[in-house]
């Protein structure tokens, strides 16, 4: 199959590659997202230390998965 060429000489991505870059930008949000709103409310509820740190990271991991899912989505219906 050709490769499509724009109209300054580059090539297009594929779809694979859009819903791969729409992963990862949407699990760069989600992680941004993820250690706000997780460090607020782990230290509302009083972890300190260690506990803190698997909280947070816990929380970037599952916002970052989930937004960037959602974003793979979108970009998957644009394709």
């Amino acid at each position: 199959m050709p490769v499509a060429v724009g109209p300054y000489g580059q090539t297009q991505a594929s779809c694979f590659d859009r819903v791969k870059m729409g992963f990862m930008m949407g699990f760069a949000v989600g992680m941004a997202a993820g250690a706000m709103f997780g460090t607020f409310s782990c230290l509302r509820i009083g972890m300190r230390g260690r506990e803190l740190m698997g909280g947070v990271g816990k929380t970037m991991m599952q916002s970052g998965g989930t937004f960037g899912t959602f974003m793979s989505i979108g970009m998957g219906i644009r394709c």
